[in-house]
């Protein structure tokens, strides 16, 4: 559990958490175990995404993954400890109401369950070697790897205790944040450096999936890319937020090189 834990990575998923929280004027305090929750389930979804019956990867964040660092069975179960355990970390979190902690653990759950990021990881799966379309793609990745980052950003307005209509808007905004990593994702497949990316290129072509790039050309991944990140910064705009780290986490995100 720890090897992966500490294995690296942007954190991002926490610190996107925590950015909107801070956006909403939320204590830092409030923030950390649900943040250290969610990397946990970010962390067991890659060691179970790169185990033989997933993608059979050899290196993740520039290391062995779990299974080839010690073997398949200590993988699964290390991710299954890393499952179970986010939920009770937030559960004895004494900064947090029984209401807050029942509305954290709940949305967690559905994120990252049987119509979140599981649903989306076995239709990216049953896509493969198949012409989809880019409908689907996006609905695929709306789920597989979206779902998370809207819970964090989700979850940050909430603990900032955002009204009703400002959580609605930044669901929205959430579901668009993760279609620019996606979409970001699949482009540095194409022209990123392996060295940066902890993993080789042309993994996707690879293990036969569509990707943005494929659908639409690299120009065309790039300005549907582009068209996310205006409706991003649109939304806090409206929420009234444009001026935060979580705005300038949104630009990043859309340049990162890694």
């Amino acid at each position: 559990m720890l090897y992966s834990i500490k294995a690296g990575g942007k954190r991002l998923r926490p610190i996107l958490l925590m950015a909107t929280a801070d956006a909403f004027g939320a204590k830092p305090e409030k923030t950390m175990a649900v943040a250290a929750a969610l990397e946990m389930i970010h962390t067991y979804s890659l060691i179970h995404d790169d185990l033989p019956a997933m993608d059979n990867d050899d290196l993740r964040r520039g290391k062995p993954t779990s299974h080839k660092q010690f073997d398949e069975a200590t993988a699964i179960l290390a991710g299954d400890a890393l499952l179970t355990l986010s939920s009770q970390i937030i559960t004895e979190d004494p900064t947090l109401t029984d209401a807050e902690r029942v509305f954290l653990v709940r949305e967690l759950s559905k994120a990252s369950g049987a119509r979140g990021m599981v649903e989306g990881q076995m239709q990216d799966m049953l896509s493969e070697d198949k012409a989809i379309t880019l409908e689907q793609l996006e609905w695929i990745h709306t789920n597989k790897t979206g779902q998370l980052l809207k819970f964090a950003i989700v979850a940050g307005a909430y603990i900032g205790e955002g009204s009703p209509e400002q959580l609605a808007d930044m669901t929205k905004m959430g579901e668009a944040l993760g279609l620019i990593f996606q979409i970001q994702d699949d482009i540095l497949d194409v022209t990123g450096d392996a060295d940066k990316l902890g993993k080789p290129v042309g993994s996707d072509e690879g293990n036969h999936k569509s990707t943005y790039p494929q659908l639409l050309g690299l120009e065309g991944a790039k300005k549907q890319k582009d068209h996310y990140v205006e409706l991003a910064q649109r939304t806090l705009l409206k929420v009234n937020i444009s001026e935060s780290v979580l705005s300038e986490l949104i630009f990043h995100l859309s340049k990162r090189d890694h």
